[in-house]
């Protein structure tokens, strides 16, 4: 950084500051919201969250889109088309209607023909300026932004004249969160109903509603009806950092940085909070059923944590969870579970499953272990896993839990 003083009239004392920064790239208004558009299928480079809905799988290309894949056949899977959707994280699926973030707004896509999507609603601003980060450590800067969303960050080297002492105006990057049967082509056969996400999701629906985290202390009921008139029902202020939702009948489970919520949904447009349960301060995606929620706590800067545990709670009573037991694991990420089988995304050290049937033994019921897969994600379906890893989108057979195995593999090409 170069500094030079500059003589002043007033009591102050200016200086010349210049220094390398992230500046933003800015799209206007008008531009990121027509951006919008349908291709032929791409290489998967950089996947996030999936979905699975009608035979399709749903994948996100971080910030990017979302690749769509039938699935009729889970042995072998087809990419078919890729939506580019700017800014996008999260989706989620109500009959034929696809709903996506992009960046600042919330897209609702007509995918009745998943070969010919249609863009039919957008609510605006519904989401925070959240903007991605820059690949290096240089400070950020905003100064004089023009009109428009941040959309990428490139770097300058700037100049600019500061009081002395005083060389504000940066933004660090700690300031910024990015937000975890017959091939049939044509679509038109979609189901009513809602999908299956995975557990990182931080979208939601139920009952002509949608739940998700805005930001990580907001949750956001979206009434969308048919799409085209998505109107904002409710907004309530959770004094925690909220990462994950989860939808149990009525029963709405966000995890969070320290602790489990419960919300219930007996009146859908008005979320109303029934109880909590406290963990230890780390990153936190739920799964549950009747009796039990599980969820994994995992180490790392940004989960504020030195810990890596699955936690166990007795939701019995929904007003009073209680832990009832916890297990060391190595990184966990995503979890799921189907019957009495548990699936754990353990990061670096690959796919685990348990039969959970007695919650005091879960790690003594170890049915299977895919130890050469840095796991993030898993959506367990009707005797299918579909799994999202650092090398690739795998999918096994575990119908027959003593023998399950490998059906498919999605390669991931790395865009670096």
């Amino acid at each position: 950084m170069l500094v030079a003083l500059l003589p002043a009239c007033e009591d102050n004392t200016y200086v010349l500051v210049t220094y390398d920064a992230n500046v933003p790239v800015v799209m206007p208004y008008a531009e990121f919201r027509g951006s919008f558009k349908k291709s032929g299928a791409t290489e998967i480079s950089n996947p996030g969250k999936m979905y699975f809905k009608d035979n399709y799988l749903f994948v996100n290309e971080y910030q990017k889109g979302i690749h769509v894949i039938d699935n009729s056949d889970p042995s072998a899977p087809v990419k078919i088309a890729f939506y580019g959707i700017m800014g996008n994280v999260d989706m989620a699926i109500s009959g034929n209607i696809l709903f996506a973030d992009s960046y600042i707004d919330l897209v609702a896509i007509d995918i009745s023909d998943v070969n010919q999507p249609v863009e039919i609603g957008r609510l605006e601003n519904i989401f925070p300026d959240i903007v991605p980060e820059g690949d290096n450590m240089y400070p950020y800067t905003t100064d004089n932004k023009p009109e428009g969303v941040i959309v990428d960050w490139e770097v300058k080297t700037v100049t600019e004249k500061r009081e002395a002492g005083t060389y504000g105006g940066w933004f660090p990057r700690s300031d910024f969160m990015t937000m975890d049967g017959a091939l049939n082509t044509t679509g038109g056969s979609w189901s009513g109903g809602v999908g299956v996400g995975g557990s990182m999701a931080r979208f939601m629906l139920h009952d002509q509603y949608l739940y998700l985290i805005s930001r990580p202390e907001k949750l956001k009921t979206v009434e969308y009806g048919n799409g085209t008139d998505m109107t904002l029902a409710d907004s309530v202020e959770v004094p925690r950092t909220m990462e994950t939702l989860f939808l149990l009948e009525n029963k709405l489970f966000a995890g969070t940085t320290t602790g489990m919520l419960i919300f219930d949904l007996s009146n859908p447009a008005r979320p109303e909070q029934i109880s909590s349960y406290d963990h230890i301060t780390a990153c936190d995606p739920v799964v549950a059923d009747d009796h039990y929620a599980y969820v994994t706590l995992r180490s790392g800067t940004a989960c504020g944590s030195t810990q890596n545990l699955l936690e166990v709670i007795d939701i019995s009573s929904i007003t009073h969870p209680y832990l009832v037991k916890s297990y060391p694991m190595y990184h966990p990420h995503g979890l799921g579970i189907d019957g009495d089988l548990l699936f754990i995304c353990d990061g670096g050290a690959g796919l685990k499953i348990y039969d959970r049937s007695d919650p005091l033994a879960i790690l003594a019921n170890q049915l299977a272990h895919y130890a050469d897969i840095d796991t993030y994600d898993v959506i367990p379906y009707q005797g299918v896993l579909m799994l999202v890893g650092d090398d690739g989108i795998y999918q096994y057979d575990y119908s027959n839990p003593e023998n399950i195995f490998e059906l498919s593999h999605l390669d991931i090409v790395n865009d670096e």
